[in-house]
């Protein structure tokens, strides 16, 4: 079997590469990427030297796709993942656009060519920032909890949020691209007949991961922490109470081992994937970690909220363990730990991850 990673240089997609490359050494494993993300490069000098075909290319540039050989699966790594993205005076909405949606096009129009299976790594914001922001929470301790005395809007329960959530506008640049990209995917799998299937991931976590703000949190709550740089809680209070859950990208090796190995045609082809409840934590229960870690660090407090900005998604993979058997296996203290090992090892790792 033959597999394409777009996006192979950045976190998920190397990460990725390396375990199923070490899981499976006979497989033929082909990767393309701009390496226009900071610290990209590294990760091409590590894959290249694993025997993994690079090639050198932009998913936005049609042209691109032209030199690549043909191949049975594409497992869709690409992306602009940050929910700022193009709203926030530094980078560009025509991009975000160009990168997760137009991207995509090229990406079907070759697994149309070739008749290759897709298997899209979405995201969790495909769902309503609106419906997410109304959500009743209420504190426990230093973090929101879902508050079970109101009644839960359809598509959440006490095991997080689920595939039938709303997904109602506003969503977010990136959140809306990678929406119409899961339908398109689908489209184009039914018309020209090869498989699809859709991975709505949350947030992702683990050593290697550039700590960007807006891409990374945990990561680069973490690497901020123990380089003693400003940190803030951002509203809500200003007190770090919003929660997220987090799961390792190689956790995703076993579901996308049987997805490719499975057969066309399959009834449920989206699910979330995610850490879910065991693995989530608010802020300021990752600070009180990092305070044991390193030792304590004043965080700021700011009472303004941003836009795109919610107090708790957690996701609910109940789809994901019924039609799969999966479900996460790295704890979210083994996360934790193995970014805090690594940024011990990096000192200049924000730097490195165009963090200035």
């Amino acid at each position: 079997m033959k597999i394409l990673i777009t996006g192979i240089c950045g976190f998920v997609g190397s990460t990725l590469a390396k375990a199923w490359r070490a899981a499976e050494p006979g497989l033929l494993i082909y990767g393309i990427d701009s390496l226009i993300r900071p610290g990209s490069e590294s990760n091409r000098i590590d894959l290249q030297k694993l025997g993994i075909t690079l090639f050198h290319g932009d998913i936005r540039v049609a042209s691109d796709f032209e030199a690549l050989p043909p191949v049975d699966w594409v497992v869709d790594a690409a992306a602009n993942p940050s929910v700022l993205a193009g709203t926030d005076g530094r980078t560009s909405s025509r991009q975000v656009v160009e990168h997760n949606l137009l991207g995509t096009v090229n990406i079907l129009e070759y697994c149309r060519k070739y008749r290759a299976g897709l298997i899209l790594l979405s995201t969790s914001r495909v769902y309503s920032v609106r419906a997410l922001a109304g959500i009743s929470v209420k504190i426990h301790g230093e973090a929101f909890r879902l508050d079970d005395n109101v009644p839960f809007p359809s598509g959440l329960s006490n095991d997080g949020v689920n595939e039938y959530f709303s997904t109602t506008p506003p969503i977010s640049l990136y959140g809306s691209t990678k929406l119409a990209s899961e339908t398109l995917a689908l489209e184009y799998g039914d018309i020209f007949d090869f498989p699809v299937w859709i991975n709505r991931c949350g947030v992702l976590g683990g050593a290697g991961q550039f700590g960007r703000v807006d891409q990374g949190i945990f990561s680069y709550w973490i690497n901020a922490y123990l380089r003693r740089q400003p940190l803030s809680y951002i509203g809500f209070g200003g007190r770090g109470y919003q929660v997220r859950d987090c799961f390792h990208p190689r956790d995703l090796l076993p579901l996308l081992q049987k997805q490719t190995q499975s057969e066309r045609g399959a009834a449920v082809n989206v699910c979330n994937v995610g850490g879910g409840v065991h693995n989530a934590m608010s802020l300021a229960e990752l600070s009180n970690w990092c305070a044991a870690r390193f030792g304590h660090h004043p965080v700021r407090s700011e009472l303004a909220t941003r836009r795109f900005d919610i107090p708790w998604l957690v996701m609910d993979c109940t789809r994901a363990r019924d039609v799969w058997g999966w479900c996460p296996e790295v704890g979210i203290q083994e996360i934790l730990e193995e970014i805090a090992s690594h940024a011990e090892q990096h000192p200049h790792w924000l730097e490195l991850s165009g963090v200035t």
